[in-house]
């Protein structure tokens, strides 16, 4: 998109493509990851196939309030191992679609309906390149925001994929 932002984030992971899938698609891993640093995710749903969703729920550390935020990912195309795209929207506790402003979010920069793309590549002896696009911010600040959070989620999924505290 012209005029707009885009997160693009590359991490290399000490598994194979397999188990960073896995961390992708089977709500027990998305429960471990999901969410920065101090944020917890207690509850993830996974229907993973073309015009099927993702629903997470974040919750914030008791310091910041304890708050949760909910959100979807409308997969749009799907390529086991390899690629999921989808659309990512915030949502009510039930899973409906509502705007950044409805969940909290400042409006200014914040797609309503983000395009996600994740792809993995093996890069053989069990280690998987990960390079995740995050497209369409209206401003810097929400682009580097939401590429800090997602670091910090990534961290947390390294330790998860390999094997580490």
């Amino acid at each position: 998109m012209s005029g707009t932002y885009d997160v693009d984030v590359v991490r290399e992971f000490n598994a194979p493509p397999s188990r960073v899938w896995a961390a992708w698609t089977v709500p027990g891993d998305l429960r471990q990851w999901w969410g920065p640093t101090g944020f917890t995710c207690p509850r993830a749903e996974a229907d993973v196939r073309p015009g099927g969703r993702i629903l997470v729920t974040m919750r914030a550390p008791a310091e910041w309030g304890g708050f949760e935020q909910h959100s979807t990912w409308n997969i749009t195309e799907l390529e086991p191992l390899r690629l999921i795209r989808y659309v990512f929207n915030f949502a009510d506790a039930d899973g409906n679609r509502i705007t950044p402003a409805e969940a909290g979010i400042p409006a200014d920069g914040v797609p309503a309906d983000g395009e996600h793309e994740v792809v993995l590549t093996d890069l053989g002896d069990g280690r998987t390149m990960l390079h995740m696009t995050e497209r369409g911010y209206g401003t810097e600040e929400a682009r580097d925001m939401s590429q800090s959070g997602l670091e910090q989620c990534l961290d947390k999924m390294a330790a998860l994929v390999e094997g580490r505290p």
